[in-house]
């Protein structure tokens, strides 16, 4: 279910059609954010669920990977058929893939 953020900058580089959605809090999102994305909080998931596409492939992030893995999972088990949590989350994107983008605690 994981994917590694080499892996998503490729498919960005690549214009490859997919959903990068954020599921941080609005105050993680406003410190920083990987951009083409969907901002979608967690807890707001199941009352926001159709604003999601079901044809396209979705990649979820978060601060380290814990919260989108589940909000992967959770959509995976609405019927949505590829769905990806991005390990590490923008921590990791901070890290290995873009260091302008700031980290926080």
């Amino acid at each position: 279910m994981d994917t590694t953020v080499q892996d998503i900058k490729a498919a960005l580089d690549t214009g490859e059609d997919f959903v990068l959605l954020d599921c941080r809090n609005d105050n993680e999102r406003s410190m920083c954010r990987i951009e083409p994305s969907l901002h979608i909080p967690m807890p707001q998931t199941p009352e926001r669920i159709g604003e999601l596409p079901a044809d396209k492939p979705i990649v979820v992030y978060c601060h380290h990977g814990v919260r989108s893995r589940q909000v992967a999972g959770f959509l995976l088990e609405q019927g949505f058929a590829d769905v990806r949590s991005m390990a590490g989350g923008i921590d990791a994107w901070s890290l290995h893939i873009d260091p302008g983008v700031p980290r926080y605690q």
